[in-house]
């Protein structure tokens, strides 16, 4: 007899430890934001969370899309879904649906923006991606409902995406944002740029990891098909130790940074609910200085945020039971969307 109580408490403890995890879905989107003259593919993978109880809710919930990082891609790998799971377990967010689209391109990195040569991943994020997950799941279909969060380059477009389109979404959390201004690594001086200035092949290029990101980001913020073999412009070049400035180009990339976006976009940024953005004490030196420099600019145009500085570095407290999703992340979206 106690054997057949303790085989069935087991099993009661493993029904119920089931019921609370949730399932990832995939599909594909064949997007029409994407078509593009830059020969990257506008058919995108989509990755789903779906809570536990999301079969059997007559109820829609809130949607949390999240934007992976530079050489990402939409994978919500197990050890990630664990800590959604546990979000919900143990009560740090109620449940949620939890969005990851494949932005990696033949250059590692959308950079979450429109171009006229790879496509306009903005849209396609904003627009395209949210119609679709409104219409094929049991969502609640408004911005008080929808949350943007992102890391490294998702950061940078979750800022971004945030700033564009507060009619769609009401909170915001940036996980150590990238791009936000030219300094260290990519400012003038950066020998980035004089590493590009002896790189001529695309093989060359997948060996050096900052030029690659300057051409992922030219051929999104300052394209040119008239220029193989990479089809963009940089602000700045080097001719030896010379360094020459395309002011043209510097402005565009301006137009795109979300430190000197701030002012154009401040109304918008006031019509979301709630803000966030934190970075490691121990990441790259270019992060506390430019999230600083975004976060100066929000307290003087009087734009409520939160900012916070952690002890770590720019991987390695994210997706662990000590990170930030888990701890910060998940209990931000719980107090500041509408369930």
């Amino acid at each position: 007899m106690k054997r057949f109580y303790t085989l069935a408490l087991v099993l009661l403890v493993a029904q119920f430890t089931f019921a609370q995890e949730g399932k990832v879905v995939s599909f594909f989107i064949n997007a029409k934001t994407l078509q593009n003259i830059g020969g990257e593919n506008p058919t995108r993978k989509v990755s789903v969370y779906l809570p536990p109880n999301y079969e059997t809710s007559s109820q829609g919930f809130p949607v949390l899309y999240y934007l992976h990082g530079f050489m990402g891609t939409d994978s919500i790998s197990p050890s990630m879904k664990r800590i959604l799971d546990l979000g919900i377990q143990k009560k740090k967010i109620r449940p949620f649906i939890f969005v990851i689209a494949n932005q990696y391109t033949l250059f590692e990195g959308s950079f979450y923006s429109n171009s006229p040569l790879t496509g306009n991943w903005s849209d396609f994020t904003a627009k395209e991606l949210v119609s679709y997950i409104d219409s094929h799941f049991k969502t609640l279909p408004r911005r008080e409902s929808r949350g943007m969060c992102g890391h490294s380059m998702g950061g940078y477009g979750a800022i971004k995406t945030a700033m564009l389109f507060p009619d769609v979404f009401s909170s915001l959390y940036a996980l150590s944002p990238g791009l936000m201004a030219f300094v260290k690594e990519f400012g003038a001086n950066s020998p980035a740029y004089k590493e590009l200035a002896n790189i001529s092949t695309k093989e060359q290029l997948k060996a050096s990891y900052y030029p690659k990101v300057l051409v992922a980001v030219g051929r999104a913020w300052s394209p040119n098909a008239q220029k193989p073999p990479f089809y963009c412009d940089f602000p700045f070049s080097y001719e030896g130790e010379k360094l020459h400035i395309n002011q043209e180009v510097l402005n565009k990339w301006q137009e795109n940074m979300p430190v000197y976006m701030v002012e154009r976009y401040a109304d918008n940024l006031r019509k979301l609910t709630a803000i966030k953005v934190d970075w490691g004490r121990n990441d790259a030196a270019r992060f506390p200085i430019q999230i600083g420099m975004f976060s100066q600019k929000l307290e003087n145009l009087g734009i409520n945020h939160y900012a916070e500085e952690y002890i770590g570095d720019h991987g390695n407290k994210l997706w662990t039971e000590d990170g930030r999703i888990l701890n910060d992340l998940l209990p931000f979206f719980n107090d500041y969307l509408t369930f």
